[in-house]
């Protein structure tokens, strides 16, 4: 990729691109009640994906934000989470369906709406799994980015409405080569009658080394051996064992 490149994503918009390890991609709403979901899988290896499960559990959370990253099912750190102006980013709710957006803001088609019509993650992820070579088996839960949702003692998962602003952002480091996919589409939580019209911007850029320091390696040690896993794996690929 070029060592800076930019891009708006519409509401409703999807996007899928490879991106090299050593980059950073800052995510910033242009407008309040924002919401982008988000899947990233190994690029020379598209078996390798984001796990949920593995990232909440090793990490002991059920929330991301600053000094998290997003492990691979390999146990490997795909992407670090450099930079966050929210504190919150839910990765519980999953990506909204065609059935929850008739239900919530009406049915719509393209024969009507043209490029107004409302979109879901569900078809939005399809078409982006298709155009990398996958299918819609590789579909797995995404990291719902701007959103905050909780689950109380209860069980239940709760949206929180108002959690995003124009301006906030969130930054991903790369630790390995990624295919990166998004959907500029609503959490399937938020109860908004409105389908959202909040539109992101991209800016990817080269990212700084990794320090012995730095916040995301040392969150805890599951995260070291995460990054230990992934810095080998990267030596014995380079020293041609692999």
């Amino acid at each position: 990729m070029m060592q800076t490149d930019s891009y708006v994503i519409p509401a409703g918009g999807k996007w899928s691109v490879m991106i090299q390890r050593g980059k950073q991609i800052t995510f910033t709403a242009l407008g309040d009640g924002a919401n982008v979901s988000l899947l990233l899988y190994n690029a020379s290896n598209t078996a390798e994906r984001y796990n949920m499960p593995d990232t909440l559990k090793a990490q002991h959370t059920s929330h991301l934000t600053a000094g998290h990253v997003l492990m691979s099912d390999n146990g490997r750190v795909m992407a670090s989470i450099t930079e966050d102006s929210l504190g919150w980013h839910d990765p519980l709710s999953g990506y909204v369906t065609r059935k929850t957006v008739d239900e919530r803001f009406g049915k719509t088609s393209y024969q009507k709406k043209r490029n107004d019509w409302y979109r879901s993650g569900d078809e939005n992820f399809k078409v982006e799994l298709f155009r990398q070579g996958m299918t819609v088996r590789d579909l797995v839960p995404v990291v719902n980015l701007f959103s905050k949702v909780f689950c109380n003692e209860d069980g239940e998962l709760h949206f929180v409405p108002g959690h995003s602003k124009k301006g906030d952002v969130i930054t991903l480091r790369t630790e390995m080569d990624v295919i990166l996919m998004v959907s500029n589409t609503p959490n399937p939580l938020d109860s908004s009658s409105s389908y959202p019209s909040v539109p992101i911007e991209l800016l990817v850029t080269d990212a700084a080394p990794v320090a012995e320091d730095d916040p995301c390696v040392n969150h805890c040690p599951e995260n070291r051996r995460a990054f230990e896993n992934t810095w080998n794996d990267e030596k014995l690929t380079k020293g041609g064992i692999v």
